[in-house]
């Protein structure tokens, strides 16, 4: 096998080694990018909801009340921030908001089963602020965020411990039948933002196959380098030295000198293949004398 086979093969090992590395490392970079990104939109979305909710609380409850209408879902502010998602979802359907409730006042905030677990572990662990969550969907994994609903509050008992203090207007929209009972706090929700990461990853995967490509090109143009300077500076000189040290055992004593360029390991052995040279030639010499 040729010296310079030898090297590419030895080369090319190397290279499917780190490449390898490379990749395991590069995926991991991608996937965890791809994760903080989907969690960055599910974090803008809940302080969005959030933000909606306090607006209704301070801002639309109080000109209600004020105005004697009595009680409107308008003042409710944790529907305030679904209904604003809802008008995003038109043009964003696989984003997800939702406030969650194991027993809640309207049947469409009822939790789900995978919900319902959710709000158990706030209700089990009164010091958790949040849980982070992966889920398969038909349509690929989700992402949620999600942070309990607690009752801080006491003036929230005062539509939710029983229907005979509720207001009127409440038992006349939404029944009896859910809402009531909540204590004080006690985790009676989550708050739940569900975030498709089938773009992320994609673009994830983007970026990943282009620093693959990239790295290949790298090594490709490497390797074509080296080749180039191994041949020219190992590869010709070793067969120009091979081939005048084959005529000299041949017994041509007139072949030329090698005129080595530089100092390197390459000069020194033609300065000490000329100097064998010059050695046989002078022994062939007094042999013939």
């Amino acid at each position: 096998m040729k010296l310079q086979t030898k090297f590419n093969l030895s080369l090319t090992a190397a290279f499917v080694v780190g490449l390898a590395l490379a990749a395991a490392f590069a995926f991991k970079i991608s996937d965890d990018t791809a994760r903080r990104d989907v969690l960055h939109e599910a974090a803008l979305m809940v302080s969005e909801g959030e933000g909606a909710s306090r607006y209704t609380d301070q801002e639309v409850a109080p000109l209600l009340t004020k105005a004697g209408t009595g009680f409107t879902p308008q003042s409710i502010p944790f529907l305030a921030a679904q209904d604003q998602f809802r008008r995003v979802q038109k043009d964003w359907p696989d984003y997800s908001y939702k406030d969650a409730a194991l027993n809640p006042t309207d049947p469409a905030d009822r939790a789900a089963d995978w919900e319902a677990a959710l709000i158990n572990r706030f209700r089990a662990d009164a010091t958790l602020k949040r849980v982070i969550s992966q889920r398969d969907t038909p349509s690929g994994p989700v992402l949620s965020l999600s942070k309990p609903i607690r009752i801080t509050d006491p003036t929230c008992l005062q539509c939710h411990s029983t229907p005979d203090k509720a207001p009127p207007g409440m038992v006349a929209l939404y029944g009896t039948a859910g809402g009531f009972g909540w204590k004080l706090n006690e985790a009676v929700g989550a708050q739940i933002v569900s975030v498709p990461m089938s773009v992320a990853l994609a673009r994830a995967q983007k970026s990943f196959l282009f620093f693959l490509g990239g790295l290949s090109i790298v090594f490709l143009i490497t390797m074509v380098a080296l080749n180039v300077l191994l041949r020219m500076m190992v590869v010709r000189p070793a067969r120009e030295i091979a081939r005048m040290a084959d005529e000299v055992s041949l017994g041509k004593t007139d072949v030329p000198e090698y005129t080595p360029k530089g100092k390197d390991e390459i000069a020194s052995l033609a300065e000490s293949f000329n100097r064998m040279r010059r050695s046989l030639a002078n022994a062939m010499k007094l042999l013939g004398d």
